[in-house]
């Protein structure tokens, strides 16, 4: 692991316009003035499906795979309903960089999911509509989302208002971005990381605090 250090730089305005025309227009309507809700709670399920790790997962122990875990597959696309999750990058086998996660989730075409703990025990993470590789502009779709086990399960889904899904350099790992703020923000030594609401997922901050550092990470592809 690196010595620390944070690159984490907030993005005016105008900057974001220009990422935004590289691969996708943003949404303009009446309803971009209106007050966005605070998503509630994602409701618990009667009897939901287990999902089908293809082996032993760092972050997630049995009681996040028994409950919190099936309340998540809920929200995937429904295309997705039970894949195995197969684990292409986890920071304990691969180390912290992420470079290392980019290597590894090449050839994978299909979705990912982001899953971390952070030094506060806290378990946030994302799920990505496309493979999570590097990028000169935001690349997904709506299908996107960030989460965070809190400890009861809160989703945030695309909000329409932006299309800045998922960006990846060789410095840091952004998702969803909104005023120069980032949902999810990781640093190129997957140690550091920022959280802070945004306007493409109207999240809440998904660590205990703005600024966190990741115990664990591992990276899911659904297929």
């Amino acid at each position: 692991m690196k010595g620390l250090r944070w690159r984490y730089t907030r993005l005016p305005s105008q900057v974001e316009d220009a990422l935004s025309g590289e691969e996708g227009k943003e949404e303009k309507g009446e309803e971009e003035k209106e007050e966005e809700a605070a998503p509630a709670p994602a409701p618990v399920p009667e009897d939901p499906a287990e999902p089908q790790l293809a082996e032993a997962s760092q972050v997630l122990g049995a009681s996040e795979i028994r409950q919190p875990c099936p309340q998540l597959s809920l929200h995937l696309p429904p295309r997705l309903t039970g894949r195995s999750w197969s684990l292409a990058f986890c920071t304990s086998r691969d180390g912290f960089s992420l470079r290392s996660l980019y290597r590894q989730m090449e050839g994978h075409s299909g979705p990912a999911l982001l899953v971390l703990r952070d030094q506060d025990g806290q378990m946030f993470g994302a799920f990505s509509s496309s493979a999570i590789r590097l990028s000169k502009g935001f690349y997904g779709t709506g299908e996107t989302f960030l989460f965070s086990f809190s400890p009861q399960l809160k989703v945030f889904k695309w909000t329409g208002r932006n299309s800045f899904f998922v960006k990846g350099d060789l410095d840091s790992l952004m998702m969803g971005c909104g005023s120069g703020h980032f949902g999810l923000w990781l640093d190129g030594d997957l140690y550091h990381g920022v959280s802070h609401p945004c306007a493409t997922f109207n999240n809440e901050v998904l660590a205990r605090q703005e600024q966190f550092c990741i115990k664990e990470l591992e990276a899911w592809v659904l297929s």
